[in-house]
This record gives C-alpha cells, structure tokens and sequence, in this order.
C-alpha cells in the first residue's frame, strides 16, 4: 500500500505539471483571441501583439526547460537547503510501480548520504559512470535506467506467471536477470528448456536465449529459430501469448 501510494503521489504530481502547461497554452490561446478582437490590425498592433506572443513563448519555454532539468524527478531541499532528496517513480508499460529515493548533499561535497535503492543495483559504480560531482542529471538518469529496467524485469516476470499457468519456472534470481523456463511443443509432445540471460541490467529485454531439449531436429527448425526471435524481442509474456497463438506452445 506504501508503495502505491508513492506511486500515486509520483502520478498526481506529473498530472498538476501537465494541468500547468494547459493552463499556459489556454492562456497563450485566449489571449491571441483577445487581442485579434480588440486592437485594429494596423502596424503598432500588430508589433504589440507579436511582443506578446514571444513573451508568453519564453514563458513556456523556461517552464518546459525547468521540467527537462529535473528530469521529471521530485526534489525536495533538505537539511536547510545543504541537501536534496530526489524520488525516482518506476514504471512500466503504463503503471506506476516502486519509487526508491536518494538523499544527497550538496555541501561542501556531493555525495549519496541515504538511499533505499536494492543493494544489488550497482549504485557504487554508477557515479564513476557519470561524474557525480558534475553530471548529477546524467547520474539520476542513468541510476532511473537500471531501476525500471529491474522492475520492468520483475513484472514480465510477475505477468507471466498470471498469464501462462501452464509455463513453469525453473529458475530465476532476485535481479530475474536470468530465467529458467519449461513449456511444452504440442506437436512433438516435448519438454523444452528455456534459458534467458539478461547480461545488460539496463534493458528489460533478454541478451541471449538458449532452448534445449531431448529432439536433436527441433533446434533446425523454423518454428524453434522463430520462438528463439520472439523471446529476443518481445517481453517474456509477450512473446510467450505470441508463441501460444501460433501453435508453438500449449
């Protein structure tokens, strides 16, 4: 309930920034109305109304500029304004799952003082990546990369085992960068063995997907290569549904 809560708060709070720039573009709109009804279409007002338009543009610009700097993350002054704490909103395929938070300090140096992102995502090598002290943004977005790509990651997984009773899994890991599954081929009535290998942790697709089972003919086949494509591209319960609607699988 704590999490969809944060969630919602991480929702309402990207609602309330878009309801802002309608609110400007409304005004922009009503304003050139306003101004095309009351002033004569002669040279002075026409300049005057050309001086507002870019006015009212540079005001949208700085709001739109301000939104890109923050990257969409919320950020709270802490410690008298010597701090930040930053919340990064997961999501995925259009619903708001986890949010992590970082409380870093500004002053004298930047550092990560606090934070509650899982322990085996590699917070440590992530400012050598991007320098913390200078690239804070390219940080965060880099830091928000690998956390949805894991929560992407959790809920393929989560969906597949609602969707596809009939697929079990072997084998997974608590980063579910790898996957063992078996499912069944109808017509040859043979148990297929199902690895993906998740090698990049900042996708949610597979690097590699291995099948093995007992018919030495079946890896040759069209229908194996397609599934192997399949699995590659498309997420797990995606490409499993897909794979169900062809006859692959039962």
């Amino acid at each position: 309930l704590k999490a969809e809560v944060e969630a919602l708060k991480a929702r309402r709070d990207q609602l309330k920034a878009e309801l802002q720039t309608h609110k400007l573009l409304q005004r922009l709109r009503l304003s050139e109305v306003n101004h095309s009804e009351e002033e004569d279409m002669d040279e002075v007002s026409e300049s005057s109304r050309v001086l507002r338009l870019m006015a009212r543009h540079s005001e949208l610009t700085d709001l739109l500029r301000a939104h890109r700097l923050i990257g969409g993350y919320e950020v709270v002054k802490t410690h008298q304004g010597k701090g930040v704490c930053v919340s990064i909103a997961t999501v995925y395929e259009g619903v708001y799952l986890d949010t992590y938070n970082l409380e870093i300090d500004t002053n004298p140096k930047v550092r990560i003082s606090r934070h509650n992102i899982p322990p085996f995502i590699p917070l440590d090598t992530l400012p050598e990546q991007s320098d913390l002290q200078t690239g804070i943004r390219t940080f965060l977005d880099t830091l928000s990369q690998h956390l949805n790509a894991y929560v992407g990651r959790r809920q393929q997984l989560k969906l597949m085992k609602e969707q596809h009773k009939s697929v079990e899994v072997m084998e997974s890991n608590i980063l579910c960068s790898m996957l063992v599954l078996m499912f069944t081929m109808p017509e040859e009535q043979v148990d297929v063995l199902c690895l993906l290998d998740y090698k990049d942790l900042s996708r949610c697709l597979p690097t590699q997907v291995k099948l093995d089972c007992e018919d030495e003919k079946l890896p040759d086949s069209p229908q194996w290569k397609k599934s192997c494509s399949l699995l590659m591209e498309l997420p797990v319960h995606r490409a499993l549904t897909a794979m169900k609607k062809m006859g692959t699988i039962v």
